[in-house]
């Protein structure tokens, strides 16, 4: 089974600092078409800043998104993945948070940011290849004519 080491995209990172106001964290998502920002304090993982969070502490309590923090408003307490970690395990940890978007660290450090989507895309390939390895010994095709279907 895959880790998120074997899934992850190292340099799908978008970083923006404590300090940064709301206004300059959403220009940095439109600007990445990504609906999620890691937050740092210096160096160090303080939190992420998400789309659910614009919506939820800044437009609906009336902040100005020009004037407020990232610090002020970011999400805290997070769930993440170890690098190490299957992909499935990843699917259901994010599940039982109700998260999209799951950082992925390994000894502490910051790797990389992983979305619901790309860990289902990584599902629906393994329960394809599981279905040609089924579809083949049920009906004792060569693996090798079972592997040119699988790639049509």
């Amino acid at each position: 089974m895959k880790t998120l080491r074997e899934v992850m995209r190292p340099s799908f990172l978008f970083l923006v600092q404590r300090a940064a106001s709301v206004a300059e964290a959403v220009h940095a998502m439109t600007e990445h078409n990504v609906g999620i920002v890691v937050v740092l304090d210096g160096d160090r993982l303080a939190g992420v800043f998400s789309e659910r969070d614009v919506v939820r502490r800044v437009v609906d309590r009336g902040l100005d998104p020009s004037r407020t923090l990232v610090g002020d408003v970011m999400t805290t307490e997070l769930v993440v993945g170890d690098a190490d970690e299957d992909y499935r395990s990843a699917i259901r940890k994010m599940d039982q948070a109700n998260i999209r978007h799951l950082p992925v660290v390994s000894a502490g450090r910051l790797l990389s940011m992983l979305s619901i989507r790309d860990l289902m895309r990584v599902e629906m390939l393994d329960q394809g290849e599981e279905l040609e390895y089924l579809r083949a010994y049920l009906y004792q095709i060569p693996p090798e004519v079972a592997a040119s279907r699988a790639f049509r």
